[in-house]
């Protein structure tokens, strides 16, 4: 299964991107915790430790590439997230596309993303 999700923020995708690669600023949107990881193999820690992972792919402004797994997965279960950003008229496209997340916790993740995602980075942006 895959979730796919996408918005328009209005805010430059170096600006997005800053957000997103850094899970202690993405994290505080929602009011909660994290630690960053800003190089490539680097592992971080997102909402309260809700979401650990590691960074696969870093090219600024464009698109993140991360392992992802909530502690309550079974051990060795990850999936993969990328966070593409397009610049478009008003500002950015932000895709999110995420693959390998066990059955039971596919509708589970698909509407979160806009609860702890989206929705902040539009609040965040919308100055």
């Amino acid at each position: 299964m895959s979730i796919h999700q996408q918005v328009t923020i209005p805010a430059d995708p170096k600006r997005i991107y800053q957000v997103l690669a850094d899970a202690e600023v993405l994290s505080a949107l929602s009011g909660m915790g994290g630690t960053m990881a800003r190089t490539v193999g680097e592992e971080f820690v997102a909402f309260d430790g809700n979401v650990t992972g590691r960074q696969i792919e870093l090219v600024p402004g464009i698109r993140i590439v991360q392992s992802w797994r909530f502690p309550r997965w079974e051990p060795g279960q990850h999936s993969l997230v990328s966070f593409t950003l397009t610049a478009v008229d008003g500002g950015t496209r932000l895709t999110i596309d995420q693959h390998g997340e066990p059955d039971d916790w596919h509708d589970h993740i698909a509407a979160n993303w806009p609860t702890f995602y989206l929705t902040p980075l539009m609040e965040h942006f919308d100055v």
